[in-house]
């Protein structure tokens, strides 16, 4: 705090005990933010691939408990967005101080099961709606976050705030990230805080620098008939590699990228495709071994 940084904790929930959480407030940690899949706690394990739902819980309890303001965040998606009242009345019910409604970012392994998970219109106008009066019931009481998914939109969303320029994130092993992706991006390689100051990692680190600011922009960033460059970045670079091959490209959400058809298409085919597609999970374990 002494150096005005903002401090959170970005966890699943699962490994946050009482004897870590009073350790890291007695380090000086600011903030918790706890990610849960639905309200529903069969659905929120389906999602999530592992027996969690109630451990997510005790943690939220936990967090309030030490003190520490607590956000809870929700990567929305078709299987989860008609839940949306229950999912708002859950972050109510765990005192939380902010609620992340986040629609799903498709790269990784989201954007392996986006055929099952990319929400039709209508869902989303609803889930919107519902937003929309819950902000109005609650008013300063608990902030409420809502995102809408980068494919719905004609720009793409300023990645962290731009690359490089207002967070950072920090692994567990002492690796510093310019987002919490970064580590996907073939080629980057990531300063350990172990090893070097953190002021010499911000400023001076090939990882920060590379889409730092304006000058690493192609076209049609450069030279944005919308001057956006200082309003989006170029976007997501995460997306970009995943939809065009190549974290250098235009983030294809713009409405202008050369590959903007690829977006187009899986929105498209949203609305008629099947929301009981299998999901595909990082391995192959039977749900009730995943504990």
């Amino acid at each position: 705090s002494r150096a005005g940084l903002y401090s959170t904790l970005v966890t699943a929930g699962t490994p946050f005990t009482r004897r870590r959480g009073q350790a890291l407030r007695d380090a000086g940690l600011d903030h918790v933010q706890i990610s849960i899949q639905d309200s529903d706690p069969i659905e929120s394990d389906r999602l999530a691939g592992t027996v969690s739902f109630s451990r997510k819980i005790e943690a939220a309890r936990l967090a309030r408990e030490l003190g520490f303001p607590l956000t809870i965040n929700v990567v929305l998606h078709r299987q989860n967005l008609d839940r949306i009242e229950p999912i708002i009345e859950l972050a109510e019910e765990l005192g939380a101080r902010r609620l992340e409604l986040a629609n799903t970012q498709y790269q990784g392994w989201a954007i392996v099961n986006r055929a099952a998970f990319m929400p039709t219109r209508a869902q989303l106008e609803t889930a919107e709606a519902a937003v929309g009066r819950a902000r109005e019931r609650l008013g300063a009481a608990m902030e409420i976050l809502w995102v809408l998914p980068d494919y719905c939109e004609d720009y793409p969303k300023p990645c962290m705030g731009g690359w490089g320029r207002e967070a950072m994130v920090i692994t567990p092993a002492g690796e510093v990230l310019p987002c919490q992706a970064a580590a996907t991006i073939p080629g980057l390689a990531f300063d350990n805080v172990r090893e070097q100051p953190l002021a010499e990692i911000w400023f001076d680190s090939d990882a920060f620098n590379r889409f730092r600011g304006t000058d690493w922009m192609p076209e049609p960033c450069r030279s944005c008939p919308f001057d956006r460059q200082e309003i989006d970045f170029g976007g997501c670079r995460c997306q970009a590699l995943a939809l065009a091959g190549d974290a250098a490209q235009a983030d294809p959400v713009c409405h202008i990228s050369p590959h903007h058809a690829l977006v187009v298409e899986a929105r498209d085919a949203a609305q008629s495709s099947d929301a009981a597609a299998p999901l595909v999970y990082r391995t192959t374990r039977p749900l009730a071994a995943r504990r």
